[in-house]
């Protein structure tokens, strides 16, 4: 049987960085037209080279891969994809940073138990993570809300400047659409504001 060695690489948008990735994988061998290079996040498997690489895949390939979190970052998903490259399309994965996932290795039995083990330990612990610093995040937000700090686009303000250009686009001086140029506002926001004006004027509390 003709055995093929592939590379898959992931690097995210803020991560362009796939040379050092791509010369682990020749130091191995792997010519360059069988490296397969995502660049996108790793929350799912929905990316087009990887699906490319596993439509390529056949028995007794061996498929390289830098670091698991290059691999996919969803537990369940990652362990999904690793079951059926190495049971159904009877493929072995080779983990470059870590020699315990390397399935040419581990033929027989206890070796599987071994290598799903850590599998499971290093996909959970990189989920783990993942979702340590989603919550970082969010309580970041949160202390940041609570200390007064907006987040998106600032509100429209009823401005001096927006006083003046009202007041000529009522006398006739100037169009619509310029008033709004002027002031720098949309069309639904130019118009929210007038009313809001226009209500305050009415109620004299302006």
């Amino acid at each position: 049987m003709d055995v093929r060695k592939f590379g898959y690489i992931r690097v995210s948008s803020k991560d362009q960085n796939e040379g050092r990735q791509i010369e682990a994988m020749k130091e191995r061998g792997i010519e360059e037209r069988d490296i397969f290079i995502d660049k996108q996040s790793g929350k799912d498997f929905n990316r087009d080279q990887y699906q490319l690489l596993k439509r390529i895949l056949r028995e007794g390939d061996v498929l390289y891969i830098h670091s698991l979190d290059r691999f996919g970052r969803n537990k369940e998903m990652m362990l999904e994809e690793w079951n059926d490259i190495t049971k159904n399309i009877g493929a072995d994965i080779v983990v470059l940073d870590m020699p315990l996932l390397d399935t040419t290795q581990y033929k027989d039995s206890l070796g599987s138990f071994i290598s799903d083990l850590v599998l499971q330990i290093l996909s959970w612990m990189a989920q783990e993570e993942r979702e340590r610093i989603r919550k970082r995040q969010r309580e970041g937000i949160d202390l940041a809300v609570k200390n007064g700090v907006r987040f998106g686009r600032p509100k429209a303000q009823i401005t001096e400047e927006f006083k003046e250009i009202y007041y000529r686009w009522k006398t006739g001086e100037m169009t619509a659409v310029k008033a709004m140029q002027e002031v720098g506002l949309k069309k639904t926001t130019f118009y929210k504001l007038v009313r809001e004006y226009e209500e305050r004027v009415k109620n004299k509390s302006i």
